[in-house]
């Protein structure tokens, strides 16, 4: 499934490579929510046998890292606190992205309609799926329920008619949305990001772009997704994550119009009232977020749940990342799942829930 190309790369791997703060008066860190966010996420990966996992919680105004769980297997049945936060992969949790720099182009809107056929589509002799391909796929559907289906027929057909051939400008949209920031959190220690710049003669071939915009040929950290995702649920502001109480830093004040970010808010419901976000729906608070599986290289997979609550409101937003070697792999059965649990928790006892 992954495509690599020599042609420029944007490769985003400005990572935490510590984790070694303390929770004190100045920290963030809530640590009953550390403590219970730990113990749903072990027992899922535990449940899953997977490699790792991290679940990120942060405040959506001021940026205020809530919890920080990561999670390495040492042995079949063990699994230790990581001092590694700076681990980078591919993410399909780039597709809602995608759509929102295709709606800024203003050539579509998600009421338009796609073709996506059988499910497999022919990119210059490549073949694009979608993952019930073998099922015959979704026809013609909208723009919407192609991103609640996580259809990547549809966001490449997106992005085919909002950039055509000029896929810098799509990159030009993602640098202007402040797409893969942070490169530095206070307390934590981050490669900067590193570019791969080639020949001006030389662009991005149409296979490159197509698997880059449903979420290969680029890397990037859990909590620079939980960034952008909370800059969405901020209708627009990009706060900078922080570990320590300090006051607010804006990153980016409006990653895009305003109508934009509402149509990609509702469409993040949608995703998980009516697509395959579901298994993070609650009955005791109305969420919004999106899934994403992802196989690696070395044939493993990375599946994830990104996404903030309540919906209407925003108080919260998570990430959930879980890399495990073998199907079936599920972001939104398995990670969404411990979204659901983590919100479920932090509605129901979080003495700041609501409060604010």
């Amino acid at each position: 499934m992954k495509y690599y190309t020599k042609w420029s790369l944007l490769l985003l791997v400005a990572g935490l490579s510590s984790c070694s703060h303390s929770i004190n008066k100045y920290s963030t860190i809530d640590s009953t929510l550390q403590v219970k966010a730990t113990s749903i996420l072990r027992d899922k990966l535990i449940g899953l046998n997977a490699l790792s996992g991290q679940a990120i919680i942060m405040e959506v105004q001021t940026g205020h890292i809530k919890a920080m769980v990561g999670l390495d297997r040492k042995d079949s049945a063990d699994y230790q606190p990581c001092k590694n936060f700076s681990q980078t992969h591919e993410s399909a949790l780039i597709q809602p992205i995608s759509i929102l720099a295709a709606l800024e182009s203003g050539k579509v809107t998600l009421s338009d309609k796609v073709d996506v056929g059988n499910g497999i589509y022919s990119v210059h002799g490549r073949e694009l799926k979608d993952h019930n391909w073998h099922r015959g796929g979704y026809g013609e559907i909208s723009i919407l329920q192609g991103l609640a289906m996580s259809s990547n027929i549809t966001v490449y057909k997106t992005m085919e008619k909002a950039f055509g051939n000029d896929a810098q400008a799509y990159f030009n949209l993602l640098d202007k949305m402040s797409y893969g920031k942070p490169d530095s959190i206070a307390g934590m220690t981050y490669l900067k990001p590193a570019y791969f710049v080639t020949p001006k003669d030389s662009g991005w071939s149409d296979t490159a772009f197509a698997w880059f915009c449903i979420g290969y040929n680029q890397i990037i950290t859990p909590i620079q997704m939980l960034t952008f995702y909370n800059a969405i649920a901020n209708n627009g502001k990009m706060v900078q994550p922080q570990l320590y109480k300090d006051s607010t830093t804006i990153i980016n004040p409006q990653i895009t119009s305003q109508a934009n970010i509402d149509s990609i808010k509702q469409a993040l419901e949608y995703v998980v009232t009516d697509g395959l976000g579901q298994p993070a729906l609650s009955d005791k608070v109305q969420v919004a977020g999106k899934t994403g599986t992802v196989q690696l290289e070395d044939g493993s997979y990375i599946v994830e749940f990104c996404g903030y609550f309540p919906a209407n409101a925003p108080q919260y937003s998570i990430i959930v990342s879980i890399h495990k070697e073998e199907l079936p792999a599920s972001g939104g059965l398995m990670a969404g799942d411990v979204f659901r649990r983590i919100t479920e928790y932090i509605s129901t006892y979080n003495k700041y829930f609501n409060s604010k």
